[in-house]
């Protein structure tokens, strides 16, 4: 049997860091232009990385794309729905013997 997309839910562990990188900046509102000004790359970049994230994750556009993404995992809004996000590296402003 031949599926042309992911199941509902089915997680696409294919997703790239950038992917999911977009994904957030997606989540937080911003437009293809402001994603690429933020990035530092050519909206058509973008535009090929948000169409390759739609592809991957059976998204039909960027609603349920995040909605997938907080079904997934991928995002998490507010304290809402917080998922197993990879922790960024804590700031140690702490010196020797102070507590932690």
């Amino acid at each position: 049997m031949e599926t042309t997309g992911p199941r509902s839910g089915e997680l696409r562990s294919d997703l790239s860091e950038r992917e999911i990188e977009i994904i957030d900046l997606v989540a937080r509102g911003l437009t293809n232009q402001e994603i690429a000004s933020e990035l530092t790359i050519s909206k058509r970049t973008v535009d090929n990385h948000v169409s390759n994230i739609l592809t991957k994750t059976g998204a039909k556009n960027r609603v349920a794309l995040l909605n997938w993404a907080m079904d997934n995992g991928k995002i998490c809004r507010d304290g809402f729905n917080c998922c197993s996000l990879p922790e960024k590296p804590a700031r140690t402003d702490r010196g020797p013997g102070k507590p932690g």
